[in-house]
């Protein structure tokens, strides 16, 4: 009786949405500031220098493993290679309001195609020690008018798993600079105030070539593909995305309305395009690539993951394009996604129709204006003026050079 209803529910809110979208407008303008932020050009509005860095610490590691073009940290490569040619680069170091110093601390793969951590602290601390001692710049402010980017899962504390990365912090010498890393989390210890939170990566061009017709009926109420418990990290269960996983799986696997499952298909991207909700549930950390995929491919992010801080928050209207569902309330996700109006379904695809916020989640090659790279600029733009207060005095030290554990401390 309970599948025949949930069937029934599922035909007559198919229906529904079919006939509403063939008498709606098929995008809508973000309106307000978020849209007057997706639009900023930040030409013109700040200047960066690029340290000009050995090698070693770059092109030698993606040469070892060109993977780590295609992982979801690979921003920290793409905004390198961004920069170089932007114009906003400038080549005179004492205009510059930004300085960047181009890392690539992700790019230590395991053969399965996971980043290790573990020398990412060393690595940063080696080039940092070499930008002071060559350049004035850092010694100025301790890094204050300088960023990097973090894009691992728990950004500068550097590690894989929370509990670990909280007990590690972010690296010391890290604390005065700005941050432009994947991971958010409100009140979190490895998220420094002022930090610019982006997406993570995720393969234009791959995901250009799986876009199927836009008038494709969206026939799958709830998608989802992925891990439902990391038994080789998390072997007891119950830590790994603190349950919420295991509770969609452990209540939902029956339910004709969800179609999810741990495999993952070759259509994997076209079958985001036939979904109306996907669920972006917390997996280590609180994000997802699924967000980037549900975006373009205007399946309404079903967000799962409390207290999270989400990618360009002041230009993508989140609230109004997603549906924030609490990790204690995932046992009722079928009745809270059942109870949404078609109306407000419908206003949702509009919005993630919007072509402006696509490329705002995106990092294309070449770049686009209003990718993911101008984005970060514009974030690095709004916070300039650096108050005089970043500047140190003669003699003054803030920074703690032996602080954090001593394995960090070992020359890279």
């Amino acid at each position: 009786m309970r599948r025949c209803l949930w069937g029934f529910l599922f035909i007559a809110f198919a229906l529904a949405w079919s006939i509403a979208a063939e008498h709606n407008p098929r995008t809508e303008r973000i309106s307000g500031s978020a849209g007057d932020v997706l639009e900023d050009d930040p030409v013109g509005r700040l200047k960066v220098y690029v340290y000009e860095l050995p090698s070693k610490y770059n092109k030698k590691i993606l040469q070892k493993d060109p993977r780590c073009l295609s992982h979801m940290f690979a921003a920290e490569i793409f905004m390198h290679r961004f920069l170089l040619s932007s114009p906003v680069r400038t080549l005179n170091p004492e205009e510059a309001d930004w300085f960047y110093t181009p890392i690539y601390a992700t790019c230590d793969l395991t053969p399965n195609g996971l980043p290790l951590p573990f020398k990412s602290p060393r690595m940063v601390r080696s080039a940092i020690q070499l930008i002071s001692s060559s350049w004035p710049y850092w010694n100025r402010t301790e890094g204050a008018d300088h960023f990097f980017v973090v894009p691992h899962d728990f950004g500068a504390c550097f590690h894989y798993q929370e509990e670990k990365a909280i007990e590690r912090g972010i690296l010391p010498i890290l604390q005065h600079a700005t941050l432009v890393q994947t991971f958010g989390q409100r009140n979190h210890v490895c998220l420094n105030e002022g930090s610019i939170t982006i997406p993570p990566y995720a393969p234009p061009q791959k995901m250009q070539a799986h876009q199927i017709p836009p008038d494709t009926p969206r026939s799958i109420f709830v998608y989802f593909r992925g891990l439902f418990y990391d038994v080789n990290n998390d072997p007891e269960g119950g830590y790994y995305a603190r349950g919420a996983r295991a509770a969609v799986w452990e209540n939902f696997k029956n339910n004709p309305l969800f179609d999810i499952s741990t495999e993952h298909p070759t259509t994997y991207y076209e079958d985001m395009q036939r979904a109306i909700f996907c669920l972006c549930p917390l997996g280590w950390a609180p994000w997802s690539p699924r967000l980037v995929e549900a975006v373009v491919f205007g399946c309404i992010p079903v967000i799962i993951a409390d207290d999270i801080v989400l990618p360009f928050a002041d230009a993508i209207p989140w609230e109004e394009i997603g549906v924030f569902v609490a990790e204690e309330d995932v046992p009722k996700l079928d009745a809270i996604l059942t109870s949404i109006p078609p109306e407000v379904i419908l206003r949702k695809q509009r919005l993630l129709a919007n072509p402006s916020m696509k490329r705002a989640m995106l990092f294309p090659q070449p770049a686009q204006p209003g990718d993911a790279f101008h984005q970060i600029l514009n974030g690095l733009a709004r916070k300039l003026p650096h108050q005089k207060s970043i500047y140190l005095k003669p003699g003054e030290k803030m920074l703690n050079w032996t602080a954090g554990p001593v394995g960090d401390l070992k020359p890279w």
